[in-house]
């Protein structure tokens, strides 16, 4: 049974390996049973699945995912952690530690290697300052992933699972919500890492859509009208997307606003994900 979700299993392996946790890492290791339990229990982790965790620090959470899956394979970059994992998770035979910077390894070799090209699910407690480089790696490289399940900085979550309208809607939460479909597991404060982060937390749960929600002639390009949308948040859509150096005058992105029944002087905040797919549509039609 795992051992590491409490602060003195946690401090015990600390002080055993004399462990200088680096920040540069961002390592913030969880000390709180429920909040573990409840993200394996949100993945709907089970014995029929292979698990991918990324940035596992010392084993806390790779243990309660163990518990329940069929196979994890953990991605950790701090090549001084991989003996303590050794000893952490040396009573589980189902946990293979690869030491690697997941920005950078073959994620669709190792499925095809470990789970036979199938779907895997994704458990982490990521790494908060290259949170978002990491969720859009995972989504944009159309891997086989059916859902992603991961603790980040509770401002990030906001972005992510946020309406047109709110201040924290942007192009993170088109991006996201384009590829799956995001809710909110629970908020997590700090006192329940070593060391404590400064921020509250949250885990969130993304199911991964199998098809897009909506009918976009080329994504790419609507992420570039997206992109240009939010870059300066007080202007205007159409003056962003036309500063955008994406090939589109400001007159053009007029014309397909009214075409909408938009208006002009709208901003990106205020537009779903279906109508920057409508946009985009317009807009690509313009170019080609």
């Amino acid at each position: 049974m795992p051992t590491l979700g409490c602060v003195s299993g946690t401090r015990a392996v600390i002080e055993k390996y004399n462990l200088c946790i680096q920040k540069k890492f961002g390592q913030n290791f969880l000390i709180d049973d429920s909040v573990l339990s409840k993200t394996v229990e949100a993945a709907s982790v089970s014995k029929d699945d292979t698990v991918l965790e990324i940035g596992p620090g010392i084993g806390t959470m790779t243990q309660y995912i163990a518990e329940k899956a069929g196979k994890v394979i953990a991605i950790e970059i701090d090549k001084m952690l991989i003996p303590i994992l050794s000893d952490t998770l040396s009573s589980y035979n189902n946990i293979k530690v690869i030491n690697e910077d997941v920005l950078k390894v073959d994620i669709n070799k190792i499925v095809q290697e470990e789970n036979d090209g199938k779907p895997i699910k994704v458990v982490a407690n990521l790494p908060y300052y290259i949170t978002t480089p990491i969720i859009m790696n995972l989504l944009e490289n159309e891997l086989p992933i059916e859902s992603i399940t991961v603790m980040v900085q509770k401002e990030v979550a906001d972005r992510i699972a946020t309406s047109p309208g709110s201040k924290d809607y942007g192009a993170l939460s088109l991006a996201v919500q384009f590829y799956t479909e995001p809710t909110m597991v629970q908020i997590v404060p700090p006192h329940c890492f070593i060391p404590q982060p400064g921020v509250d937390s949250a885990v969130i749960h993304l199911k991964c859509h199998k098809n897009p929600p909506v009918d976009v002639i080329d994504s790419k390009f609507m992420f570039s009208v997206i992109r240009s949308a939010f870059a300066q948040r007080r202007k205007t859509l159409s003056n962003g997307v036309a500063n955008g150096n994406i090939g589109i005058t400001r007159d053009q992105v007029v014309a397909a606003l009214e075409q909408m029944n938009l208006n002009p002087s709208i901003r990106g905040e205020k537009l779903s994900l279906q109508d920057f797919a409508t946009l985009s549509n317009i807009l690509y039609s313009f170019i080609k």
